[in-house]
């Protein structure tokens, strides 16, 4: 098993590009089978998660053509799906345990072909997130739908029928499902407390691209009119404000000066706002974000996880490896998932004084983190065991890294690029 190991006490500085977004390119890859010609998608990042997907596509007999050479790179071409030789309408076990986005090929499927069997999914251990959403939606839309051995089965006779679906919560992947659905559906159907994410908005973009008719996405209400087909497109996916906001932390750690490149400002408000509150001077200008600490220890800030536009949670870990060596104390307070502290075991080991009480955590900074080993627990805590790392005294080894490789592409050769002393072992 794969490890990594860094080194700490070196302070970043110098330019990293961000990869696309792996919260838009999963839900945009699975929208392909809405269309009946081939869908090109550019700046697509090589992920564990990414694999996975045009693996799933493929099982279904989709045609997968994937350019090794530019995916990452912004470039024209990067994951062409061609959808037309899709003969199955079953998302296996093997594939879906790994992956909680897999089930986001129920809605394609069942408007396309009006029929779809999808595995109960897997991925992070980071709470309950339940599919009642998803199959609520499908169900708002006229389909039958059942949970049998495992699998979500769901059939339409016909069309899907346009409708009003109201989510009882907030939920991004519900909304993507539904969304994708809707835009083969007879009619118009409303989408109720729709999550706000950036990459509902990109998966919009790329719908509309195809020929779908939606407004209000990136509201709590979105309006699709159906059509009768899809097309094929061209598509470059967002870039990923949860990588980009990961550097910006990693630089405010260690007093650096960072600038990003390919990167989207306008999707991190919340993010930017609060490392200019911990001290970082950000200048942002296109698609470019400077952050410089000018050698300074950085302050620490309150958080308050919630749904876009508030401050996400997938960037909760990090803020708390910064608030782990930073003047004062900070409460962060989770409330998106009810499982999400489990790094915090992990950054005691280092040296943090962190306390826990429910769903919120008390950080006090201290002068000096301290090397050791340390295990990942999902996506995002291994990231801020990196960031830990990067300011500890010697070296942190960092094992279980495979939830990395789910959501971060070529992190340490980044993270070296800056000037970290970080590597890959086995």
């Amino acid at each position: 098993m794969q490890k990594i190991v860094v080194e700490g006490g070196a302070v970043l500085n110098g330019e990293v590009p961000i990869s696309g977004a792996k919260n838009a390119v999963l839900p945009i890859l699975c929208a392909t089978l809405l269309a009946d010609e081939p869908v090109e998608i550019s700046n697509v990042p090589h992920l564990h998660d990414v694999v996975t997907t045009t693996k799933l596509l493929a099982g279904l007999g989709a045609g997968i053509t994937i350019d090794q050479g530019t995916i990452g790179k912004g470039s024209e071409s990067g994951v062409v799906v061609d959808p037309r030789a899709v003969n199955s309408h079953i998302a296996p076990y093997e594939l879906v345990k790994t992956m909680r986005a897999s089930v986001l090929v129920l809605g394609p499927l069942l408007a396309k072909f009006g029929d779809a069997e999808v595995s109960l999914p897997g991925g992070c251990a980071i709470g309950s997130r339940p599919v009642d959403l998803h199959i609520k939606g499908m169900q708002a839309l006229g389909a039958d739908v059942s949970v049998d051995h495992g699998f979500i089965k769901a059939s339409v006779n016909g069309r899907l029928r346009g409708g009003r679906v109201t989510f009882d919560m907030v939920s991004v992947g519900a909304t993507e499902n539904v969304l994708m659905a809707a835009c083969l559906a007879q009619g118009e159907s409303v989408l109720e407390n729709a999550a706000m994410e950036p990459e509902i908005v990109d998966l919009a973009d790329c719908l509309i691209a195809m020929g779908a008719k939606i407004e209000g996405a990136g509201n709590g209400r979105i309006h699709v009119q159906g059509v009768e087909r899809l097309h094929g497109a061209r598509h470059a996916v967002l870039a990923d404000r949860i990588e980009a906001g990961t550097f910006l932390v990693a630089a405010a750690m260690t007093g650096g000066r960072v600038t990003l490149r390919n990167a989207h400002p306008a999707s991190m408000d919340a993010v930017l706002a609060k490392l200019v509150e911990a001290g970082a001077e950000v200048i942002v200008g296109g698609d470019r974000i400077t952050l410089d600490m000018h050698g300074k220890r950085p302050r620490a800030v309150d958080i308050n996880t919630a749904p876009h536009p508030g401050f996400p949670t997938d960037m909760q870990a990090q803020f708390m490896a910064m608030n782990c060596i930073a003047e004062g104390a900070g409460v962060i307070r989770e409330t998106i998932f009810e499982n999400r502290y489990m790094h915090v075991q992990e950054l005691q080991r280092l040296g943090a004084d962190i306390k826990v009480d429910g769903h919120t955590a008390i950080v006090r900074g201290v002068e000096q983190l301290t090397g050791a080993p340390v295990m990942a627990t999902d996506l995002r805590a291994s990231a801020s065991l990196i960031l830990a790392g990067l300011v500890a005294d010697g070296e942190t080894v960092i094992d279980r890294i495979y939830h990395l490789d789910r959501g971060y592409e070529n992190i340490e050769e980044k993270f070296a690029g800056l000037g970290a002393t970080i590597r890959r072992i086995d």
